[in-house]
């Protein structure tokens, strides 16, 4: 029975979303699973909706009006779209459309009691989980009532929810369509939900079924709490038997009620075990067939199971693949990159073929698999104490890893002979000569990169940035360059450990690195100072940059009093750090010599927030803090007994920390700087497909790997739907927040601080640079919304090296992802910002303006009154 406007499920499958909607068609696909039992019915298809709203003309006024308003302007969304399910209601049924309906009910009996169901065009697909956005009516009796409630469905498509959803999301309202599911009303003794994966831990072989008494609306509005049961291969693991207080029954005449439940019953559980085992048996074959995890709606009515939905669960971040079956452990790339934003094609691939390690990649972000490094004991200790040093957080959800059994198996330790693990060559000598002729090295490397890949196009650039890859890791693994790094955090970590236990002092390092020599990364903060005192003289430069928007502004510049020299400040600067972005290990962000203006609000900043000479005037306040921690630090050294080889000691470890640790940042810039020349090469290919035809824009290279745009050179050809795939992909993955650990199971292990210094309220974390600071926290997730006043402290996701020009004007730092040894760390050390770090959901906990106080030698965050 296929019509226009009406469909049978069983002739409906999940290709037909457009005509049926997320919900029926995935009913359809579920009603073809063998062994899989679904309610009978029928779909009204979108054509009816479409015929609906082509009948009342001032709909389309209103959808204008409504397409026009801010997502925040509540009170305005809710009364136009109150108009326009007023609208939808009242306009009348036609006669031919009716009869459709009916004919269709009669088949499932004209009495029959039926679910009406709202499936929307934009519902349950794997990239937006827009569950309970559109309506479900329970227990309809007759054609009249079926059909005034299919007219209050398409109505939902315009709840002020729904419309918020999409104004926020970028959905048009007028390519989303609404298509209506009636089945036959199942009475159940029990219902409930089905998660074949946990939805908590992301745990794919663990599987939840939430069970109630009567109907499942109970459990899904949240009126009883259910009863949980949790299945792992085939066997119930554990479970908690609720007190079930009241169910939802369907009443004979149609509609439903809530009624108590006999308190005797209350603790009965709603299923057996062996039925929550067999539920899940089911729950398997349906998530097998849609190829991936289910939240699936199931009632059980003599003694057999029907499934009412199922929808894929979006939340969950997906598993690297494998192609084995053993376990793995997965550490974030990310975290330790400070940049946990998912990442293009292009650019992911990219950074795999210039890492120093294999990676994988899941949810568009990159892991390195640690599974061997963690079952051999020797190299086990050295990655977890590495680890440790950086994120505790890392340590601490590898060690839950580990406590589990047997889920890393043990491996000898690799046989001996050569140094052992981590036994390293001699050690350099503290000669700021070695830095000097290491950013030499590295200089001469990508001089050589931009003068030979000048004359290289078509598939012979693809060959020879192959070549490059190898040379860029050549450097990065410099045995001189390891060394000097290793030096700088060792003296470091050495001064920590021995200054706290001889004068029990916390973190001493960090006033002791200062305004350390050779910070590539907190010269290009100090340096945007300077920016701004060669513009502060000039009032109509200021103003001119105040109103820019386009960003050949530099041009307009030349024209006004002071310009020129103004544009050469900004020219020297972006000659120098302009390879720089936020997300700068993806190859395809937009660095800020493609797009200056990200700079303007922040010179604009320095210009208001700083006097003439700030920059050389922090530097040397730094320098002459470390001297006074210094000579402090030695002179109560040589008071303790054995007190000057502990002075002789430190003075030594100081000297070398002030040598190597600026250094730390330098091999990060030189990676940036050859990515700036990769790329530039790279989209002078994408211009040629442009102009061949073979591409839209440019932009679109971004979703191929680095082998796909080489084929695509090659063949002069590219998949437009595999484009358009990854550009889906990623968007859902911006929605995803990656874990520090993940397992092969898909489990994201979190990891806890297990700390018991911290009062109670305030926000744990790790304290990176000491320092006690009061003030108004300023939420930024974008550097280039960024409005910081002098006192202000800084709350954000992660800062890579690019946000340090922010971090010379603020008093305090807070971000949720880091370690001792990240970017961010080591700027705020050397500006002596107190900063705490790794401090899980700081950006939702903490409010824009609120007033905090950041405990960085301590490391937490308390939140003022």
């Amino acid at each position: 029975m296929t019509g226009q406007y009406v469909r049978d499920l069983q002739e409906i499958d999940e290709t037909q979303v457009a005509v049926v909607g997320g919900k029926g068609a995935h009913l359809g696909g579920l009603s073809r699973i063998d062994g899989v039992r679904v309610p009978a019915g029928f779909c009204v298809t979108t054509d009816a909706f479409r015929r609906i709203m082509a009948q009342a003309p001032p709909i389309d006024d209103a959808l204008d009006r409504l397409s026009g308003l801010d997502p925040d302007d509540r009170e305005a969304i809710r009364s136009l779209s109150a108009q326009i399910r007023r609208t939808i209601e009242e306009t009348a049924v036609p006669d031919d459309l009716a009869a459709a309906i009916t004919r269709a009910l009669a088949r499932l009996g004209e009495r029959t009691a039926c679910a009406v169901r709202s499936s929307a065009t934009a519902e349950d697909l794997p990239t937006a989980s827009f569950a309970g956005q559109q309506d479900t009516y329970l227990n309809i009796v007759g054609p009249e009532a079926v059909l005034r409630h299919i007219s209050r469905c398409w109505a939902s498509l315009f709840t002020e929810r729904a419309v918020t959803y999409r104004q926020r999301n970028g959905v048009d309202h007028r390519t989303v369509h609404m298509a209506v599911v009636v089945q036959r009303m199942v009475f159940p003794q029990a219902a409930g939900i089905l998660f074949t994966a946990d939805p908590v831990t992301g745990n794919r072989k663990v599987a939840t079924v939430d069970a109630g008494f009567g109907l499942g609306e109970a459990l899904v509005s949240g009126l009883v709490n259910p009863d949980v049961f949790t299945v792992r291969d085939g066997e119930v693991v554990a479970k908690t038997i609720a007190a079930k207080q009241r169910a939802v029954h369907a009443l004979p005449d149609g509609g439903t009620r809530e009624v108590a439940i006999d308190p005797q019953r209350q603790e009965q559980p709603a299923l057996t075990d062996a039925q929550a085992v067999r539920l899940v048996r089911l729950g398997r074959r349906i998530e097998a067939h849609f190829g991936r995890p289910q939240d699936i709606e199931w009632c059980l009515a003599d003694e057999d199971f029907q499934i009412v939905q199922s929808r894929p669960i979006t939340t969950l971040f997906p598993v690297p693949e494998t192609g084995d079956q053993e376990n793995h452990v997965y550490v974030s790339v990310g975290h330790q990159q400070m940049m946990t934003d998912p990442m293009k094609p292009l650019g992911l691939s990219v950074w795999q073929l210039t890492a120093m390690v294999a990676m994988q990649t899941a949810g568009g972000r990159l892991f390195v698999d640690v599974t061997r490094r963690l079952a051999a004991p020797a190299s086990r200790a050295g990655l977890l104490d590495l680890m440790g040093r950086g994120d505790p957080l890392v340590r601490d959800a590898l060690e839950t890893v580990l406590d589990r059994d047997g889920f890393v198996p043990t491996l000898p330790d690799a046989a001996p002979g050569g140094p052992p693990a981590g036994g390293a060559p001699a050690p350099v000598e503290t000669d700021p000569a070695v830095v000097t002729e290491l950013i030499e090295r590295s200089r001469g490397s990508v001089a050589a990169l931009e003068r030979d890949i000048r004359t290289k196009t078509g598939p012979a650039l693809f060959d020879f940035l192959l070549e490059a890859f190898e040379e860029h890791k050549r450097v990065l693994g410099d045995p001189l360059s390891m060394r000097a790094i290793m030096a700088g955090m060792e003296a470091t970590w050495w001064l920590n450990d021995n200054l706290q236990e001889w004068l029990g002092e916390k973190n001493a390092a960090d006033t002791l690195t200062l305004s350390a020599p050779d910070n590539i990364t907190s010269e290009m903060g100090l340096a945007l100072l300077d920016v701004a005192d060669a513009i502060r003289p000039h009032p109509e430069v200021v103003a001119f940059l105040q109103g820019v928007e386009d960003e050949n502004f530099l041009d307009g510049l030349a024209k006004l009093p002071g310009g020129t020299e103004a544009r050469d400040a900004i020219e020297t600067y972006l000659d120098r750090y302009g390879m720089r972005c936020v997300g700068e290990i993806d190859i395809t962000r937009p660095r800020w010599r493609e797009r200056p203006t990200t700079l303007v609000p922040v010179i604009l900043d320095n210009v208001r927030n700083f006097e003439p000479g700030a920059a050389e005037r922090r530097f040397e306040q730094g320098r002459q803090k470390a001297r006074q921690k210094e000579e402090d630090v030695l002179s109560r050294l040589r008071a303790l007994p054995d007190g000057d080889r502990k002075a002789d000691e430190a003075k030594r470890m100081i000297d070398r920390v002030r040598t190597f640790i600026g250094y730390r940042e330098y091999p990060k810039y030189g990676i940036i700087s050859r990515y700036f020349v990769y790329k530039q090469a790279l989209l002078g290919e994408a211009e040629r497909l442009v102009q061949a035809g073979v591409l839209p824009e440019k932009e679109d290279i971004f979703y191929l790997t680095f082998q796909e745009f080489h084929d695509a050179v090659r063949s002069n050809r590219v998949d437009a739907r595999l484009v358009q795939q990854r550009k889906d992909a990623f968007r859902s993955y911006q929605a995803l927040t990656p874990p520090r650990v993940l397992t092969s199971d898909g489990e994201a292990v979190t990891g806890a601080y297990r700390r018991d210094d911290v009062p109670a309220g305030a926000l744990t974390g790790l304290p990176v640079s000491a320092g006690t600071v009061e003030g108004r926290a300023r939420v930024v997730l974008d550097m280039a919304e960024a409005d910081l006043e002098a006192g202000d402290i800084l709350v954000t996701a992660f800062t890579d090296p690019s946000w340090s020009p922010l971090f010379v004007g603020i008093a305090g730092l807070v971000t949720e992802v880091g370690g001792l040894m990240t970017h961010g760390a080591v700027i705020a050390r050397e500006y002596g910002l107190p900063a705490v770090v790794g401090v899980e959901r700081a950006t939702r906990l903490i409010r824009d303006g609120q007033r905090i106080r950041v405990h960085g030698t301590d490391g937490y965050v308390e939140i003022l009154p």
